[in-house]
């Protein structure tokens, strides 16, 4: 048993050595690379439009939520994020998401307040759309997605076309450019304004740690994920059978 497993393990790392080798040949690691561009160019597209609530007062719809717990968490304690009180009006877009939404919009919120602190000063941001807050909105959305759901989604198709012929390995490019250029996720999160590339990359990379038999990482990856958004729930990819 142990050597079978051995004998696995050395399986594995064989295929992922090949297709690291096949992103190295023909030029295919350049057209991995032009995916990755032309992804980012259609979201930077995307974003240049108006999002959902734009100059709607009172709640300006999912950009002013995401702006809104920027400040909420970035002005208050932690104890108060989800508490309502009268510093933290939770009927104008109160913060309903898990723990690691909360601290990943703090951390974006120090990115805004150091080049446009009033666009999360308390009370007083509130519907706030300068040009400068909302470039730099979009920054962090399409940085996230840079960081975070391109890096798992390659880190998937290495470790899920390892154990696959060489003939399936030469429709890889395809395959990548389709999840990276996916149009719900881009209108949802470059147009209507959310996070998911987030959890949905803490996803993939979870499911990609499963298949390189990393079960700790993976369980890791998929409690990250959950503490940012329910969603990846749905998909009960780590329930019991």
């Amino acid at each position: 048993m142990g050597k079978k497993g051995v004998k696995d393990k050395v399986h594995i790392a064989s295929d992922n050595d090949d297709l690291c080798r096949l992103f190295l040949h023909k030029g295919i690691k350049s057209s991995f690379l032009c995916i990755a561009v032309f992804g980012l160019l259609v979201r930077v597209a995307v974003s240049l439009h108006l999002y959902s609530g734009a100059a709607n007062p009172p709640k300006f719809g999912d950009y002013e939520a995401q702006r809104h717990w920027m400040e909420i968490t970035l002005n208050l304690p932690p104890k108060d994020w989800y508490r309502n009180s009268t510093v933290n009006d939770l009927t104008y877009w109160g913060l309903d998401y898990p723990p690691l939404t909360a601290y990943q919009s703090y951390v974006h919120g120090l990115f805004l307040r150091y080049f446009e602190p009033k666009s999360v000063s308390l009370f007083t941001s509130r519907g706030h759309e300068s040009y400068l807050g909302k470039l730099l909105m979009r920054w962090t959305v399409l940085s996230s997605d840079a960081l975070i759901f391109f890096p798992a989604v390659f880190y998937f198709a290495l470790v899920y076309y390892g154990n696959r012929a060489i003939g399936h390995k030469s429709d890889v490019a395809w395959h990548i450019a389709v999840i990276l250029i996916n149009p719900c996720l881009i209108l949802i999160d470059h147009g209507h304004f959310q996070y998911n590339c987030i959890s949905l990359g803490l996803t993939v990379g979870a499911v990609s740690a499963v298949l390189s038999q990393k079960h700790l990482v993976a369980s890791v990856l998929f409690c990250l994920s959950l503490n940012h958004k329910q969603v990846p729930f749905a998909s009960s990819s780590f329930s019991p059978p």
